[in-house]
């Protein structure tokens, strides 16, 4: 019977060979992913589509999620399909790789030399077939562009600083949909969707007052039905339009320091439109006393607080518990924790695990990495444990930010309760010390390498070269990835040999040629045979040792040896190679949080259209 395979499935598919999975259950899930709702990583989709293209399977991609053609191998496209590709591709969420990365990059070069891009001016039919392709264009490019553009710049996630200012200059030419500025009402706002959030005030300033009203009502009326990201974004508008006002219409100094409105009770703390009636902090400050705060700080803060309320709110919580605040509204804080400094996080009392993870929420907001540094300390230093659960809350990144006594303090139980934690942030003598406990935690596996591998991955950023030599030895394929490849102890990999290196990649070992410019690869190179790098990779790697010759000569090295005699995978030769596009410029600014970008695409050999 055909085995079904599941997104849990597939999050191992880095553990298991691509030769145990059979063609028709990879292609039936891969199919099938247009019908599910779990979202996949760019780990899983880059290996998803690798498996796809191993096994010959890409040339239906009109039945795969766009997601998973981000990760096809665009210079493999054939010019009579490449138009129904990249219209497909650009429909996916283009964040799955990093701004800038090659893979991202190329997307758009094939992208553009498919439709014929010759200049900085792409047509309506261009920009129709290039969807969010369109996120990484250069400003001149969007000026210059016909206005539909800007429904291409809808679909994009985020926009840089220079994208954004060329966005107001098309809107304020006025020669849009949209028409100009100063004729848009509240259905103009709400059809801008996303472009509102790249508004600047030159912009909003030519907004009749009225329209920014009630678009502000109509933010803040949706506020208590929205997830995180969503409210993020919501109180970004209502700062903007807010600061619109007051830039177009100066408030006058008022005389009496006192609430001008009615004050807020306890029956008014839940209203959605609350904030409209108390438009500035000083009137929340004024017109919300002490004890009304004390008893209904769980629906205030479910309203979209700027950072200036909250700290209103701060201020008067520090007047009703001058000598600390309770853990019990502690555990109601959400997002104004986030406005304590660490020094004052220190004095938090912080007992229970039900605190520390009501803190710890991530829909509440982005902690920096001092103040949950001094929460965690805070929480351990009075008694607490951080357990499995616990320690998937707190996060990787966050691990990374404890003190080596205090990672100590975890047991290895609980990191086999933690799930998946991404280390790579943690220096290399955290990075030991939590393999030793992952080491202990994962022992009773190690007799299974498959089902080892699976667990210890995370953290083998701290395995001595002695582990992963018995990892190598096992004769089980593991097909260690290139992201834990490249995470592995840059001193310890110096220690592998060559087919230590061939048995631990597997399948995987032609990307190993991709990252030959990274320095732990180049010093491993270094040190290894020529002739053996040639003979028992044979992936083109370049730089090692020569042999000696018989009479204390040294052979030079042999010449580059193509990837497509690999004794572990087989890539197929390119049938129609792709030419570098037009002028046109393209934006490779890196984002803030990009990573690594993904590895070398598939080749969607004998691409057509469904």
């Amino acid at each position: 019977p055909q085995r079904r395979l599941s997104a849990s499935v597939l999050q191992g598919f880095q553990c298991i060979p691509a030769s145990d999975l059979p063609a028709a259950d990879i292609l039936a899930f891969a199919q099938g992913l247009q019908n599910k709702t779990a979202e996949l990583s760019s780990a899983q989709l880059s290996c998803l589509a690798r498996l796809l293209a191993a096994k010959n399977l890409t040339a239906d991609f009109g039945r795969y999620p766009p997601d998973l053609l981000l990760f096809f191998d665009s210079a493999e496209v054939r010019s009579g399909t490449c138009k129904a590709f990249y219209a497909r591709a650009s429909r996916g969420n283009l964040d799955l790789l990093p701004r800038g990365s090659a893979q991202r990059t190329g997307l758009l070069r094939g992208a553009l030399t498919c439709l014929g891009v010759r200049s900085s001016r792409l047509r309506p039919e261009q920009l129709g077939s290039l969807g969010m392709l369109v996120c990484d264009m250069e400003p001149e490019t969007i000026v210059a562009s016909d206005p539909g553009i800007l429904e291409n710049l809808k679909l994009c996630p985020a926009l840089t600083g220079a994208q954004r200012d060329a966005l107001n200059t098309v809107l304020l030419e006025g020669d849009t949909v949209y028409r100009d500025p100063s004729s848009w009402d509240l259905r103009t706002l709400q059809n801008l969707g996303p472009l509102v959030l790249a508004l600047n005030q030159t912009t909003l300033s030519l907004v009749a007052e009225a329209a920014r009203e009630a678009f502000s009502r109509s933010i803040a009326a949706a506020y208590g039905s929205q997830g995180r990201s969503q409210r993020e974004k919501s109180l970004t508008l209502l700062r903007t339009f807010a600061a619109a006002s007051a830039s177009s219409h100066p408030r006058l100094k008022r005389s009496a320091d006192c609430c001008l409105s009615a004050p807020i009770t306890a029956s008014t703390v839940s209203d959605p439109l609350l904030l409209i009636g108390y438009d500035t902090s000083e009137q929340f400050d004024l017109c919300l006393s002490n004890e009304v705060l004390k008893a209904n700080l769980k629906p205030l803060l479910e309203q979209p607080l700027t950072v200036e309320y909250l700290w209103v709110m701060k201020k008067k919580l520090e007047q009703i518990y001058p000598s600390g605040i309770p853990e019990e509204q502690l555990k109601l804080f959400g997002p104004l924790s986030r406005q304590y400094t660490a020094e004052e996080i220190s004095l938090w009392l912080v007992t229970s695990s039900d605190t520390l993870s009501a803190l710890l929420d991530p829909s509440d907001g982005k902690w920096e990495a001092p103040q949950v540094r001094q929460l965690l300390s805070r929480y351990l230093a009075l008694g607490g444990t951080l357990t499995g659960p616990l320690l998937w809350t707190v996060g990787g990144k966050n691990l990374c930010n404890l003190q080596e006594e205090q990672i100590n303090q975890i047991s290895p139980e609980a990191i086999r309760t933690a799930g998946q934690l991404n280390i790579s942030s943690c220096s290399q003598t955290k990075k030991d010390q939590l393999y030793r406990k992952a080491q202990e935690a994962f022992a009773g596996q190690a007799g299974t390498t498959e089902a080892y591998y699976c667990r210890i991955w995370p953290y083998l950023g701290g395995a001595p070269a002695k582990d992963l030599k018995d990892l190598a030895k096992t004769g089980v394929a593991i097909d260690m990835d290139m992201d834990t490849f490249l995470a592995l102890n840059p001193d310890e990999l110096q220690k592998l040999s060559v087919t230590d290196v061939k048995n631990l990649l597997g399948e995987n070992l032609p990307y190993l040629k991709e990252a030959e410019n990274e320095t732990s690869v180049m010093r491993w190179v270094k040190r290894q045979s020529q002739r053996e790098l040639d003979c028992t990779l044979g992936i083109g790697l370049q730089g090692g040792t020569g042999d000696p010759g018989p009479a204390g000569t040294t052979t030079p090295p042999h010449p580059t040896a193509s990837a497509s005699i690999t004794p572990t995978a087989t890539i197929p030769a390119p049938t129609t190679l792709l030419t570098i596009p037009t002028p046109i410029a393209i934006s490779s600014h890196p984002t803030t949080n990009s990573s690594t970008g993904p590895h070398k695409a598939p080749t969607p050999s004998a691409i057509s259209p469904t």
